[in-house]
């Protein structure tokens, strides 16, 4: 089989999760450098509550739609409504697929990015999370071969997307008004999408059939 079984596969919203929740303080450290060091404490509060109403038989679609629930109406902040979006479209994507394949899988990325560029006014080089998000989405639909290096590819995209938000200036949010005082800090946003984006990668590797 070149995919995994949906079925179940909501279990992976409870890994991404945790990664969330054991960084929290990071998170939190590196928002309070130019932001308002909330995303840490939001962000974790809103995986975790959602890793508990994740059922062991979920697909990954019912997963993303109940993780896109909690953080659309239970926390603060302005990552809630654009990490809710993501997820949202996402679920959407998948939903209904006994097997999600590369293909498929694919897609889902493509349409979780879409979503947070129609709710947002951010592009690539805003430092924003779509500095992570976008490059992996596309490393994942570019890299040929299996679906597991593509899987790679797009953690290693995330992971250099990441850090080149290290020397951005921030140009949308509370971050922006610092101007040239932004660079020198990886941006939250990206920091936690890549966490995200690699505890998914990880999840489906160990899943693929």
């Amino acid at each position: 089989m070149s995919g995994f079984a949906n079925a179940g596969a909501g279990a992976i919203v409870r890994e991404i999760a945790a990664v969330i929740v054991a960084n929290k303080a990071y998170l939190s450290e590196i928002d309070g450098r130019i932001g308002d060091g909330d995303h840490g404490n939001n962000m974790a509060k809103g995986f975790g509550r959602a890793a508990e109403r994740v059922a062991d038989g979920d697909t990954l679609d019912a997963g993303f739609s109940k993780l896109s629930d909690v953080l659309m109406s239970e926390i603060g902040g302005s990552m809630g409504p654009l990490y809710g979006m993501m997820f949202d479209d996402m679920a959407s994507a998948i939903a209904g697929q006994d097997t999600v394949d590369a293909e498929a899988f694919g897609a889902m990325l493509a349409a979780g990015r879409d979503g947070v560029m129609a709710i947002g006014e951010a592009q690539v080089g805003d430092k924003t999370l779509l500095d992570t998000l976008c490059p992996a989405v596309d490393a994942f639909a570019g890299t040929a071969g299996e679906f597991a290096a593509k899987l790679e590819a797009m953690k290693s995209a995330a992971a250099e997307g990441r850090d080149a938000t290290k020397d951005m200036v921030a140009r949308v949010g509370r971050s922006s008004r610092l101007g040239e005082r932004s660079r020198g800090v990886l941006d939250a946003g990206a920091t936690s999408c890549c966490m995200i984006l690699t505890a998914l990668a990880d999840g489906v590797a160990r899943r693929l059939g």
